[in-house]
C-alpha cells in the first residue's frame, strides 16, 4: 500500500489512506487520490493509521490539498495519527485547519 482512497456510498466522504511514510515521495500519489471523482464530496479524512513518519512536504501537502478543494469541502480530518506524528501535528498547529481525531 502506498496511497490508497476509499469514496463512501453515497459519494459525500472520501477517506484517503496513507502507508509507514508520508514525505515528498508520495507527492503524485496524494494529489492524485483527490482529484477526480470528488464532485459531490464534502468531508475528505486522512487516515494516518499506519504513518510513522511524516516530514515537512506532507504537511505541505495536506495544506494545499485544503486550499486546493476548499470551495467545495467542509470537513477536514485527520484521523488515526500515532503518537509520533500526532506530536508533529500537534507542534505544528494543524488542530486549527483540520479536526483532528
Amino acid at each position: 500500500m502506498s496511497v490508497e482512497r476509499e469514496l463512501s456510498g453515497d459519494g459525500k466522504t472520501l477517506t484517503i489512506i496513507l502507508d509507514d511514510k508520508f514525505d515528498f515521495s508520495k507527492v503524485q500519489e496524494f494529489r492524485d487520490a483527490y482529484a477526480e471523482d470528488i464532485e459531490s464530496v464534502s468531508t475528505v479524512i486522512v487516515d494516518l493509521g499506519h504513518t510513522e513518519y511524516m516530514d515537512s512536504s506532507a504537511l505541505g501537502m495536506l495544506l494545499n490539498m485544503q486550499k486546493s478543494l476548499k470551495e467545495q469541502v467542509s470537513d477536514f480530518q485527520i484521523v488515526n495519527s500515532r503518537p509520533a506524528v500526532a506530536k508533529i501535528l500537534q507542534i505544528s498547529r494543524f488542530d486549527k485547519k483540520f479536526t483532528i481525531k
